[in-house]
């Protein structure tokens, strides 16, 4: 599959946030989105879920237009920034719902054995994202948005996370962006960067820094 966005416009109070974007990701491959705080990544993560109706886009997927909202094609799933999972929710419940194996889980994370009674709130912040990241990726669907998949994890948690994201991803188009920007490299296949409103699809990893999103020295 692939999944393109395209001509997005947004508007914040008659201000221009986004303008001339364009992205695309295909299955069998990680698409990465770079940009300093408050560039608006998230905001264009919510466009291409559907979640987020901005002045203009263009969604295509398999090159035909999409008429509605992405959400609403039950192709793709979504890790917003926020916590989604309710917090007197145990996580036993949690797996059954989106039709997910704890013992599979387990395999993986062998530290959360004990929390399978437990409510999602006697995790910390970040046994909670990874709850909430291995949900996203290990649902059934066809395209991921990761935001920030990686805040508040032990390195041990993220390389973990890094190696489902490179296995979900042969039959997956995963989109991701992160602060992290060194774990981003790593996982992803193609980088774009966003700066000044628009992407900029990254070809050798030093125009991070002629695009001074990195300082020079920095890879």
């Amino acid at each position: 599959m692939i999944f393109e966005l395209d001509n997005v416009e947004l508007y914040f109070k008659n201000k221009r946030i986004l303008n001339g974007i364009y992205l695309k990701a295909e299955t069998g491959k990680v698409t990465a989105i770079l940009g300093r705080n408050g560039c608006g990544k998230s905001s264009l993560l919510n466009i291409a879920f559907g979640n987020l109706k901005p002045k203009y886009k263009l969604v295509r997927i398999d090159n035909k237009p999409l008429l509605k909202p992405l959400y609403l094609t039950g192709l793709a799933r979504y890790l917003p920034q926020y916590n989604f999972i309710p917090d007197g929710m145990k996580l036993s419940l949690v797996f059954k719902l989106y039709h997910l194996k704890w013992t599979t889980f387990v395999k993986n994370f062998e530290a959360f054995s004990i929390y399978e009674t437990s409510k999602i709130k006697a995790l910390s912040g970040g046994e909670r994202r990874v709850i909430e990241t291995y949900i996203i990726l290990k649902t059934e669907s066809e395209i991921v948005f990761l935001d920030e998949p990686f805040s508040h994890l032990s390195p041990i948690h993220i390389e973990t996370v890094k190696q489902m994201i490179a296995e979900e991803k042969d039959h997956k188009a995963i989109i991701i962006s992160d602060h992290m920007y060194q774990h981003i490299i790593d996982a992803s296949d193609t980088i774009y960067l966003l700066k000044n409103g628009t992407t900029k699809k990254i070809e050798k990893l030093t125009e991070l820094e002629d695009y001074k999103y990195l300082s020079e020295g920095s890879l």
